[in-house]
């Protein structure tokens, strides 16, 4: 029996351990994409200025949702070694994925105590999705992982698993004579902490980790002491969250209408996306079937309720509670294997090959990720062939472009550059707290407009003291005020404005 237990405990350890590794590996790579331009940029601001570093974009006096308290951390880091923001980000990654892998353990462990279950449900966090490769912030698949390890959603993610682990064990010491009261609601009060932070690092997995929270404190069936220090918990929160001095949170929730559009796309493909998921659907059945108020089975209710209601009612941003539906799903499916291990060989063989040929379809589909540490060339055609290439950066324009200089480019672009200290005019993402996004927008689009008048494009340089401009060589769009600096990699050009 201790032998039937110990093998399949040792394959998910070492599965879960190169998985580990291949992540680590990842960070000294640390591949560029995504909203990586914006985390830098906001360690870049905060960097030359800690109390009033305005928006991470623009170059305007405004608040930002991107300055969190983690981010604040890695900005006293920078401040204080001189490191470069991308080792500062690769510092940042480490401590994600450290929280993350042992915040996994935690909570994993308040569910099963078999040895395999917590290195099994990584395994399942990373690799029981679909087989339409996809990546966003917050959400859990391996080549999104690569690609957002050094974000603050991860870090986020990782507290709360911490956060849902604690919870648990402060549920069940409720009420304990052996826990003193003050020592009793100082717990819940540091719960309550940590939830703010949570949802000020990054709000999307604030919600997942509440959604957690909540199933978490309903599943143990708790009575009026319990829900009472919960209430003073998140009495705790909302003062954290209300005293927050870089942006208000509570204002956040008028920022709908600007987000909507850009995640219509997390409800597309949903069955090539999450189909791997269904496993761990029928494991959250059989556990709805043990016990009406298991804490995965409501917690996935609960996501699923909240992904449903924006899918109906065009909240689309509202899809960011995904993880909320598939986190307790990719568990149930690691828990209920390893619940059937140690049962009659028919069950054991079934569990086993069901959830393996799962883990090995979801690894195969994001087997690419391999190339953001291995060399493309050296890797076999069908693994190559599966690799995404990240983006280049900008790093060519820093021998000219010094911190704060003001440069015209296009969305892309933007996205990008202000990584290196740089402004751009408009922003590279939906701004909520800048006024005259709109107006800074339509600037761009009338600069690069082909047959703008020179007369419009110097007021458009005037107006946002535009020192260089940066779009595709021959286009068109740059007009005769400028003169080129240096090329760049796929045909872009660095201009200079000629004033």
């Amino acid at each position: 029996m201790r032998g039937a237990l110990r093998r399949p405990s040792v394959v998910a350890q070492v599965g879960a351990v190169l998985v580990v590794v291949l992540l680590v590996l990842v960070v000294v790579r640390l591949p560029w994409a995504g909203d990586l331009g914006m985390h830098a940029a906001t360690v870049q601001r905060l960097r030359h200025d800690l109390v009033d570093p305005g928006n991470p974009l623009v170059d305007a006096d405004t608040p930002s949702p991107y300055y969190s308290p983690w981010m604040l951390v890695l900005g006293c880091v920078a401040r204080v070694t001189g490191f470069s923001v991308f080792v500062v980000l690769r510092i940042g990654a480490v401590v994600g994925l450290g929280l993350f892998v042992s915040g996994v353990w935690r909570y994993v462990r308040t569910l099963s105590v078999h040895p395999a279950a917590p290195a099994l449900s990584l395994l399942c966090l990373v690799f029981l999705w679909g087989t339409s490769l996809f990546t966003w912030s917050g959400f859990l698949g391996l080549n999104s992982l690569a690609l957002t390890v050094s974000y603050p959603s991860v870090f986020a993610l990782g507290l709360a698993f911490h956060f849902w682990a604690w919870l648990a064990g402060a549920v069940r010491a409720a009420g304990s004579a052996r826990a003193g009261w003050a020592r009793e609601w100082g717990l819940w009060a540091g719960l309550g902490v940590l939830w703010a932070v949570i949802l000020l690092c990054h709000q999307f997995s604030g919600v997942v980790a509440s959604l957690g929270a909540l199933a978490t404190v309903v599943a143990a069936r708790v009575g009026r002491g319990v829900w009472a220090r919960l209430g003073a918990g998140v009495l705790v929160g909302l003062g954290v969250l209300w005293v927050w001095p870089y942006y208000d949170f509570f204002a956040l929730s008028g920022a709908g209408a600007d987000l909507e559009a850009v995640h219509r796309g997390l409800y597309r493909d949903l069955v090539g996306r999450y189909w791997l998921v269904s496993v761990g659907v029928v494991a959250l059945g059989v556990r709805w079937w043990r016990d009406r108020r298991d804490p995965l089975v409501l917690f996935f209710a609960l996501g699923v309720v909240v992904v449903g209601l924006g899918g109906v009612s065009g909240h689309y941003s509202w899809g960011r509670a995904v993880p909320a539906v598939v986190i307790p799903a990719q568990t149930a499916a690691a828990v209920g294997v390893v619940e059937v291990w140690g049962r009659r060989p028919w069950w054991r063989g079934v569990g086993v090959g069901v959830l393996g040929g799962a883990l090995a379809v979801g690894a195969w589909t994001q087997v690419g990720t391999v190339g953001y540490v291995v060399p493309r060339g050296v890797l076999p055609g069908v693994v190559a062939a599966k690799y995404r290439v990240p983006w280049v950066g900008y790093h060519w324009v820093t021998p000219w472009v010094a911190y704060g200089d003001v440069v015209m480019a296009r969305t892309f672009a933007a996205r990008q550059i202000p990584a290196y200290g740089a402004y751009t005019v408009a922003p590279g993402y939906p701004d909520f707290f800048l006024p005259d996004e709109a107006r800074r927008g339509e600037a761009v689009r009338r600069y690069f407009a082909v047959g703008a008048s020179e007369g419009v494009r110097r007021g458009i340089v005037r107006a946002y003291g535009v020192r260089w401009v940066v779009d595709q060589g021959g286009g068109g769009g740059v007009g005769s005020g400028v003169r080129v600096v240096a090329p760049g990699p796929g045909g872009q050009v660095l201009y200079e404005v000629v004033r």
